[in-house]
Parts: structure tokens; sequence; C-alpha cells
């Protein structure tokens, strides 16, 4: 076995690209709400946008990025990369940082129940089950009626289900679309929708905050190329499960630099959650459909990174 090939280095370089995911929403956080979230969005979308000479086949025009097979699907998809975007910069400015991580794992159980509404897939009694103790999970983490719940809880469901909705519209779409379209859709969705909303409220950067917007965007789409890398290394299946090394990396920025403390019963929850995304991608991984990989990212992308079209998009 070749080592461009090899289903180990794949897997460390899918752990590698989940940390840099993982820096990239700490960076959101640093900035502390200074910056209006639809700002934030638009200036990080902008410098995601340097992802896309990757994302490019030879034989794709940058008008594919508009164009579309399914017109009604592609915009849907702008609009959930918008909301996605806007949804996860919120939640990861009003929560703790493994706090909105365990709330935004919730991404497959969103799945499962999307794809059997939607797609009319046959979810059998062991999906169901991790279902239920996702949910379980965030009942325990967020202990409705013994603490307060903020607009940040709220943020993290609407950009969970967002980007649940994407992922559904992408196994719906299937292979016959280009990736450029629709990584295109996310991605314009998420410029032109911030960029209209940011109009009302704008702030002029101090040069560190331009580090910290710069560092969102620029490693977002850094996390993306990683992951398309080890997509061709390592199966889909061995480059999903590492996203939830995201939420060691969660604690940690959380302990040292932003004074979070987690307590006994999210520590539980925390638990739960992971357990139950794990259970569903172990009954994904025989149906031959994009996995949910990874929960955030700046243009909430990173699943098309391990479909099958993308595996090969070296190649082109």
């Amino acid at each position: 076995m070749t080592a461009p090939h090899s289903p180990l280095r794949g897997v460390l370089v899918a752990f590698a690209a989940y940390a840099v995911f993982a820096f990239s929403d700490a960076s959101i956080k640093i900035l502390h709400g200074s910056i209006p979230a639809y700002q934030v969005a638009f200036i990080g979308a902008l410098f995601g946008t340097a992802v896309l000479p990757f994302i490019k086949g030879k034989d794709d025009s940058w008008l594919d990025m508009v164009r579309s097979s399914n017109r009604s699907l592609w915009l849907l998809r702008f609009v959930c990369g918008a909301v996605g975007a806007i949804a996860s910069i919120i939640t990861f400015t009003k929560l703790p940082m493994a706090e909105a991580f365990c709330l935004l794992f919730l991404l497959p159980s969103f799945v499962t129940i999307l794809s059997v509404i939607f797609l009319k897939e046959d979810v059998r009694w062991q999906r169901w089950a991790a279902v239920i103790v996702g949910f379980l999970g965030v009942l325990v983490v967020l202990r409705p009626g013994f603490r307060e719940l903020s607009v940040g809880h709220l943020a993290a469901a609407i950009g969970g289900l967002a980007a649940a909705i994407s992922i559904v519209v992408l196994r719906k779409m299937g292979p016959a679309e280009k990736r450029l379209s629709l990584y295109g859709a996310a991605l314009l969705g998420t410029i032109i929708v911030s960029g209209i909303l940011m109009l009302s409220q704008m702030a002029m950067p101090t040069p560190s905050q331009w580090f910290f917007l710069a560092s969102y965007g620029l490693l977002g789409a850094a996390g993306n190329v990683m992951l398309m890398t080890a997509a061709r290394m390592a199966p889909a299946n061995l480059v999903a499960p590492p996203q939830y090394s995201q939420m060691l990396w969660a604690i940690a920025f959380g302990y040292l630099i932003f004074d979070d403390t987690i307590d006994l019963p999210m520590a539980g929850g925390i638990l739960l959650i992971i357990c139950s995304g794990l259970l569903t991608l172990a009954r994904e991984r025989k149906r031959g459909t994009p996995l949910p990989t990874s929960v955030v990212s700046t243009d909430s992308q990173a699943p098309l990174a391990t479909t099958k079209s993308l595996e090969t998009a070296g190649a082109d």
C-alpha cells in the first residue's frame, strides 16, 4: 500500500482537519461578539473562497457555481448555508465551546429524521435508538427548568438543523450534480445573505480582530482541503469519527482561554450525544451515503469532502 493511500495517514489527516476546524471556531469566540454575527459570516465566507481552486475540476467552469440540475434544491442549500453559518457564529459567541459543540453534534440525529421524512429512507431501530440517546443527552446538558436557556441554545438547534437539511439535499441531488455547484450554493448564500443583513449593522474591525476573522475563514477553508485529502487516503467511514475529537479541543480551549467549566451532568450529556453520533455513523457506513462529517466549519461544507464524488477530486 502506497503512502498517499494509507488509511492510517488519512485518519491522522482527518484528526488534524478537525483540530483546524476547532481553532477556526475558537477564533469566533475570541471576538466575544464585538463584530456582528452577519459581518463575521460575510468576512469569513470571503476568506473561505480560498478553497474554491481545490474544489474546481479541470473541466469545470466558474459559472458552474450557480448552475444546477435542480434549482429549488440548489436554492435550499443557498439558504441553509447562510442560516447555518450565522447560527453557528451566534452559538459560539453565546455559549461555552464544549456546550456549543455538544448541541451541534445533534446533526446526525437531525439527518436521520429528515432522511425518513424527505428521502423515505428505511431507518431501523438501531438508528432510532441513536436519535433517542442523542436527545436524552441534550436534555441532560440543558436541564430545562433548572437552568436558563439563551439565544445561543436556539442558534445551536437552528444551525444543526440547517446543516442537516444541507446534507439531505446533498443526498437528494446525488453525484450527478457538480461539486462546484453544491459548494457554491452554500458559499454564495452565506456571502449574499449575510452581506445584505450586515448593512444595517457594521463595525470596523481592529487589526487584531482582522487577524481572528481571517483565522476563522482561512482555517475553515484549510480544514475542508485537509478533509478532501483525508478522503483520498482513507474510506469515509474512517474519516468521519475523528470529528468528535473537536470536543477535546473545545474543553481545552474553554478551560485554558475562556474560563469555561463543565459539571458532571454536562459531561454525562456530552458522552450520550457522542455515543449517539458514533452509533449513527456506524449504521451509515454500510449505506454508501454521504456522512455527516464535520458539524461546524466556515461554510458548513465539510460533508462534501468525504462523498464519493470528492474522493477523486485530486485526479480531476
